[in-house]
């Protein structure tokens, strides 16, 4: 039996669809779902950003976005840029994919540069929410670890396991590792291959408290109406 109500676990997950041939239709259909379950935001590619801004108007539901996605090893300046464009037109939460050529390269000023590039959007709009991507799977422990540590630096809000779309699916053992390095003071966000209840209720106890899915609805349904 879960422990949390339907409610309860909307507030703490993210509906996400980033298909690239995702249509208007699914967008909208994705932000009325959302609306309906109160998911605690959406998250599509930056140019539906607009589209979910107007359909989810007056809803409690918040607007997130991708940024340098799925690759990261875009440049520095285009993430800001692209940061604050997508601010401007209403995104309220960011998923950064983090550099991680970089990264493997022990580059880790440009790293933290990188993160900091999209994260310094925040000395003017506080409110926004920073999400860094680190691509778990693909990542020994030691470069997780490091990692977290420069998006704890960098004034991140949130580690999160990875795009959903290269490696393996998000594991308990990343989260855990990825909590225990960012302490309780950061957000872990688990994504990638998350569909069922039990998924979600897996990655919650392990540490995390924002989960990413493409298999919202579903994964909501699944606990009895009360």
């Amino acid at each position: 039996m879960t422990p949390f109500t339907r409610r309860q676990l909307a507030a703490m997950i993210d509906s996400t669809l980033l298909k690239s041939t995702a249509t208007k239709d699914d967008i909208i259909k994705l932000c009325w779902d959302a609306k309906n379950h109160h998911f605690v935001s959406v998250v599509v590619n930056p140019y539906y950003v607009d589209l979910a801004v107007y359909t989810l108007n007056g809803s409690d539901v918040k607007v997130g976005t991708v940024i340098g996605f799925p690759m990261g090893t875009t440049l520095a300046e285009v993430k800001a840029e692209e940061a604050r464009r997508v601010v401007k037109l209403g995104a309220q939460e960011l998923d950064m994919v983090i550099n991680l050529s970089a990264l493997k390269s022990k580059d880790y000023t440009t790293v933290k540069n990188d993160i900091e590039a999209v994260t310094d959007i925040k000395h003017t709009n506080p409110n926004i929410i920073v999400k860094t991507i680190i691509e778990a799977s693909l990542l020994t422990n030691h470069e997780k670890r490091t990692a977290c540590k420069i998006a704890q630096q960098a004034g991140a809000d949130y580690v999160k396991t990875s795009t959903g779309l290269f490696g393996t699916a998000a594991t308990v053992e990343d989260v855990k590792l990825m909590r225990r390095t960012v302490g309780k003071t950061m957000g872990v966000k688990a994504a990638g291959g998350i569909r069922t209840l039990n998924d979600t209720l897996a990655m919650i106890k392990a540490g995390a408290n924002r989960i990413g899915t493409s298999a919202a609805a579903q994964i909501i349904e699944e606990i009895p109406k009360k």
